[in-house]
């Protein structure tokens, strides 16, 4: 009887291949095949070891430097991305006008990345905020925008944690379709305790007034909150394993889930789980809004980044802080996109081009060209005049100041540059509510 110790001296790879191997083997043993026969229907069972390739694949730079910094922060980008279109799964690249490193192990996707991949869907890729999004709510009654910030304030809650058990339940068929998922059973008390819940760091509610209508608008950003941090911490883990087998010089932070496989097929079908409890987040908390006041509303729509879409040609897009921007790209895509820059400017809303240079995708904002950490070790913002700034724990968090991102108008020039997408509309800004420092250990402080 052949076993896996004889495979072994034949010189295969020890593998969950293995077990289908042996049954093979002695099958033919006992119908009387040879050593060499053997071996040979063996090699052909064997899973051949997928590399990096030797020199990463082009990818397009739609991203411009007006100083010094901003240069060394698109040579940071250049030099992850190079690194990054190595991983054999990606077939095209780009990077927006908004990019800036987004971690320290090379061939990290940085914020403002895209990358397409064949058959895979890579946790890496789109990071633990899953489906981090922005949903504007136009209201159709000239309200003051510091009434609306005020309601918003007492409503919904920024920061980490919850809310106390049982104020607001998740949606039954949402939960539903959590419980059935494998990769997000168990995970219901996360789902409903930050149900209507804001979140921290970058995540805003922001109220202005719409240029086009006069009209005052509510939009907030904000992601799948812990639910879909939870889930991220499983997919990456069945991502490690998968990639370890099948791939083992590709480092961790690139790993993937084989698409088509059935962990692929069912944590796709989790993201979209996570993408209809984000959504489903937004709309309660300006519903929130609106039945405290009173109000109707004018226009609705929403758009995420930090997610995963399949196209036509059967490739997975993976934005890492980028936005689609195509038409059609969702059954509820609107023809528009949102674009935040900071809580000094005007939300941006474009109208969908399809640049096939962006891959199809826009700026999520006006990202960054230093970390948090270094930025305030060089700066010492202040809050900007004429803007209504709130910090919801009560203390300023400094690094999310306007002076804390890029050039707004420079991000916006790019834009229009490099035909990313056309500005119809905008949001001019009244104020913003945001977590604030809510601790001194707060994550982006921790070593």
């Amino acid at each position: 009887m052949i076993d896996g110790n004889q495979l072994i001296t034949w010189g295969f790879k020890p593998g969950k291949w293995f077990k289908d191997a042996l049954v093979v083997a002695n099958a033919m043993k006992t119908g009387g095949a040879d050593d060499g026969m053997i071996f040979k229907a063996l090699a052909e069972l064997q899973p051949s070891e997928i590399t990096m390739r030797t020199n990463g694949l082009p990818f397009s730079v739609l991203i411009d430097a007006e100083n010094e910094l901003e240069q060394a922060n698109i040579n940071s980008v250049i030099q992850h991305m190079d690194a990054l279109m190595r991983v054999p799964t990606i077939k095209a690249g780009a990077v927006m006008p908004d990019a800036c490193p987004s971690g320290s192990q090379m061939g990290t996707i940085p914020v403002g990345g895209v990358v397409a991949c064949e058959d895979a869907i890579h946790p890496g890729f789109h990071s633990a905020d899953i489906c981090c999004s922005v949903q504007v709510t136009v209201f159709n009654r000239n309200e003051d925008p510091k009434r609306i910030l005020d309601v918003v304030n007492r409503v919904t809650h920024f920061g980490p944690g919850g809310r106390r058990h049982g104020m607001i339940r998740v949606p039954a068929p949402i939960m539903d379709e959590i419980i059935l998922n494998p990769f997000t059973r168990g995970l219901e008390e996360y789902a409903d305790r930050h149900f209507g819940t804001q979140g921290d760091g970058n995540h805003f509610a922001y109220v202005g007034i719409q240029k086009s209508t006069g009209k005052p608008a509510l939009v907030t950003h904000h992601g799948s909150r812990g639910f879909g941090a939870q889930l991220y911490k499983r997919a990456k883990a069945v991502a490690k394993k998968h990639t370890a087998i099948v791939a083992q010089k590709v480092p961790p932070h690139n790993a993937w889930i084989k698409a088509s496989s059935a962990d692929g097929e069912a944590y796709w079908k989790a993201l979209q789980i996570a993408r209809l409890w984000t959504r489903s987040n937004h709309t309660i908390i300006h519903d929130l809004v609106r039945n405290a006041m009173g109000m109707t509303v004018l226009d609705r729509f929403w758009n995420e980044h930090n997610f995963v879409f399949q196209k036509s040609d059967g490739l997975f897009y993976h934005g890492k802080g980028a936005t689609p921007n195509w038409s059609g790209f969702s059954a509820d895509d609107d023809g528009r996109t949102l674009v935040p820059l900071n809580m000094a400017e005007p939300i941006l809303i474009l109208e969908h081009t399809n640049n096939r240079d962006a891959l199809g995708f826009a700026p999520h904002g006006a990202g960054r060209n230093l970390g948090r950490k270094a930025f305030l070790r060089e700066n010492q913002p202040e809050i900007p005049k004429g803007i209504d700034a709130r910090f919801y724990c009560g203390k300023p968090d400094l690094s999310e100041l306007p002076e804390a991102y890029k050039n707004a108008a420079s991000v916006r020039t790019q834009i229009s540059k490099y035909g990313i997408g056309k500005v119809v509309d905008e949001i001019i800004p009244y104020g913003s509510i945001m977590a604030g420092d809510w601790e001194v250990d707060a994550p982006w402080r921790k070593k």
